[in-house]
């Protein structure tokens, strides 16, 4: 039998439903999983298992009674560092990060509470969020379960450790350049990052967007039942939409006459391992025998485009570290700190035109994709990396040689999303992206849960070190 870790979200509602399954079980399940893979791994931290308890107490009782809060309650969830919780501090994955606790819950973190999700933890990311890697200068280094020798990815470094792992269905990231879909794509999950503003989020920011991070597509269907109802809070929300979410199941006949474009370069950055570039196109086959027509894609990305972006970032946080006490800035991670450092004599008319990039960026990803329904690609031009660099080249210099195929979605405020497309000969996990039209975030959910079907059979999940051994004696 499937362990009550490792079901899906729509297995255990359905089971709360009936009364075969129970919130305190799943939570007890999940907890025991969690001891046995966290020592390795560093992926949480605020793990507090009495009150992880007590929430599944709460939500069994209302099952019992026929009143459930919503689509979600009993559902273990994770949510990131930067998504504030009530009562919990948020650092930032830093430690110069003043500890206060926050006022209110955040968006994606309040719609979660008022369906009743069990929050199992917080989960790690690097300083500021400003790395691809489980780096951090507060938390322990976090690690990939396919590879403890690599990294899961980052920003949402634990998150996406989390969800390879098993600690439950449910975890929630953000991605402002790659932090979903890169973290997804190297441990082998499922991940949408929507369309700007379909979720909401506090504070917003431009390219800034929360997302769902499952081992299934459907399990993050069903988040975004929750995570994409309205709040003020974000000035930048779209308008709310009731979007039959549920529907994204029907995706297996959707690719007959689709148009999608095949994008295998990114046309700045590092380039393509050939192992990833060979799962990609295998991807492609399958996409093609369903019916769908695929044409290559012509980079449109330009090396200007990603070093002006990159310049600005620097810039922005050179900005918000002179803004905090020397002490504080010492704590900050040396790599991050050398990063914002070399924006020091940026002139004025240089911090423009790195700027003006973003726009360059999103008029470019637009036009590029105007032709196609969907565009596939790889996540990463190279597979995970040792756990600790803070970036594939680990160069402050060239920190985002390896976003050249994500970044380019967050500035368009296209919906994209990640799936596991293959592996390399070492067994790490090869991301496929899978990007639509601004808007069409669940057409893009649809095509991916069609090839989640016609992929074939997926290598088994990874256990923690003394199970796998246990399981060849």
């Amino acid at each position: 039998m499937t362990a009550l870790h490792e079901l899906p979200a729509a297995d255990l509602v359905a089971g709360y439903r009936k009364g075969a399954l129970s919130p305190v079980d799943v939570a007890r399940s999940v907890l025991g999983h969690v001891e046995r893979w966290e020592q390795h791994l560093h992926a949480l931290f605020l793990l507090r298992p009495e009150q992880v308890l007590a929430q599944a107490r709460d939500s069994e009782a209302r099952w019992r009674a026929g009143e459930p809060l919503g689509p979600l309650d009993g559902v273990p969830v994770t949510i990131k560092d930067n998504i504030a919780t009530r009562g919990d501090p948020t650092p930032l994955g830093t430690a110069a990060t003043d500890l206060a606790p926050a006022t209110a819950d955040a968006p994606p973190a309040a719609r979660m509470r008022e369906t009743g999700a069990v929050f199992l933890a917080k989960t790690t990311m690097p300083d500021y969020g400003m790395l691809s890697s489980g780096l951090s200068s507060y938390h322990k280094l976090a690690r990939n379960p396919w590879d403890l020798t690599k990294t899961p990815g980052g920003s949402s470094a634990g998150a996406g450790s989390a969800a390879a792992a098993g600690y439950g269905p449910l975890h929630i990231g953000t991605d402002i350049g790659g932090s979903l879909r890169l973290p997804a794509g190297w441990c082998g999950i499922f991940t949408l990052k929507p369309s700007l503003g379909r979720i909401p989020i506090d504070p917003p920011y431009m390219g800034r967007a929360a997302g769902p991070m499952t081992r299934t597509v459907a399990d993050s269907a069903l988040m975004m039942q929750v995570l994409s109802r309205p709040d003020a809070r974000d000035s930048m929300s779209l308008p709310y939409q009731e979007i039959a979410w549920s529907s994204a199941d029907r995706g297996a006949g959707r690719l007959k006459g689709l148009r999608i474009g095949l994008l295998l370069e990114a046309g700045c950055g590092l380039p393509v391992d050939p192992e990833v570039t060979a799962a990609v196109q295998a991807a492609a086959v399958v996409f093609e025998r369903a019916g769908a027509v695929v044409a290559p894609m012509k980079p449109f990305m330009t090396q200007a485009m990603l070093d002006g972006m990159d310049h600005f970032w620097r810039m922005r946080s050179h900005v918000d570290m002179r803004g905090i006490a020397p002490e504080a800035k010492a704590r900050v991670l040396p790599y991050i700190q050398r990063w914002a450092d070399s924006a020091a004599e940026m002139s004025g008319e240089a911090v423009f035109r790195a700027f003006s990039q973003f726009h360059n960026t999103r008029v470019a990803a637009v036009n590029a994709c105007r032709a196609f329904d969907f565009v596939i690609s790889p996540v990463s031009p190279v597979p995970a990396f040792p756990a600790d660099y803070a970036s594939p080249t680990n160069d402050p210099l060239r920190p985002l040689e390896h976003i050249g195929f994500t970044v380019p979605f967050n500035m368009s405020e296209q919906p994209a999303a990640s799936i596991n497309c293959g592996y390399t000969s070492t067994g790490l996990p090869i991301g496929l992206q899978v990007a639509g039209q601004r808007f069409d975030d669940l057409g893009v959910l649809q095509v991916a849960r069609a090839y989640e079907i016609l992929r074939g059979d997926q290598r088994p999940w990874p256990q923690p070190p003394s199970e796998a051994l246990r399981q060849l004696d």
